[in-house]
């Protein structure tokens, strides 16, 4: 038995953990997977071939490193399907009730950074439904959704940046700069209890070391939303809110091509 050491430099949110997850579930041989995120730190204990494992990580995109190999005693294979079904249900309803309520609000508010933001919340339930359903199926059946999640994703991310683009030009009105920041202070409530929901779950796991997230990528989005309507009410300007449209929306793309490799 072996215990591979990887650094994963862009593995920053539960959402990277469960596109590794999803990328290695084919692999029987993997006896355990410990995540450290705010260490950016992945730990395989396997009996599998490691060089198809590195191949499967680097695959992603995450700056996956290998930067230690361990002999380790034999351990059984931990079952963690009920588990994560629980967790990913939770914070697939999490994300999915967010995604709504920023999408109505962004359109009744025209703020691009909530619309963008609730793609990003779209994202990150597209990732955990994924997720979800690859627990217990086949690899074909996780390829083939992943596939028509990433394309939707893709087009819906385009069509905010052309939105943009649109606003920018001279059409729509100036945000509503109160719904910008309670929204996203509503935002950021769930995104804080998604991570804590997953915190929880990992805690309660005798093999994965209890640890803090502190920070993620969606975090930093409520907080750009934030601050973007702090920008409109002070300046009476559109822009701030549609630059931070543009980066979520760039986001959401990156988000749709880093699916559609994964499913390849």
């Amino acid at each position: 038995m072996e215990q591979l050491t990887f650094q994963v430099p862009h593995m920053d949110c539960p959402a990277e953990e469960q596109l590794i997850r999803m990328q290695l579930a084919e692999r029987t041989g993997i006896r355990r997977m410990e995540f450290d995120l705010p260490g950016r730190t992945l730990l395989i204990t396997h009996s599998d071939d490691a060089a198809l494992i590195e191949r499967l990580l680097i695959e992603l995109n995450l700056g996956a490193v290998l930067v230690g190999r361990t002999e380790v005693a034999a351990i059984e294979a931990t079952d963690e399907s009920d588990l994560q079904r629980r967790v990913l249900i939770t914070v697939l309803v999490i994300n999915a009730a967010l995604f709504v309520i920023e999408l109505i609000t962004g359109l009744i508010a025209q703020s691009m950074g909530l619309i963008a933001d609730s793609l990003d919340m779209l994202a990150d339930a597209i990732v955990y439904g994924l997720s979800l359903y690859a627990v217990g199926r086949a690899a074909s059946h996780k390829q083939q959704v992943a596939k028509i999640s990433g394309y939707f994703q893709l087009c819906l991310g385009i069509l905010g940046m052309a939105e943009v683009v649109r606003r920018f030009l001279g059409a729509g009105d100036e945000p509503g700069f109160m719904l910008m920041i309670g929204i996203s202070l509503l935002a950021l409530s769930g995104n804080a209890a998604s991570l804590f929901v997953l915190q929880r779950a990992r805690s309660q796991e005798v093999h994965m070391k209890a640890s803090w997230i502190f920070t993620s990528n969606d975090v930093l989005v409520n907080i750009g939303v934030i601050i973007a309507g702090v920008l409109v009410f002070l300046t009476g300007s559109h822009l701030p809110d549609l630059v931070i449209g543009s980066v979520v929306f760039a986001m959401v793309c990156y988000g749709a091509f880093r699916i559609l490799r994964m499913a390849r």
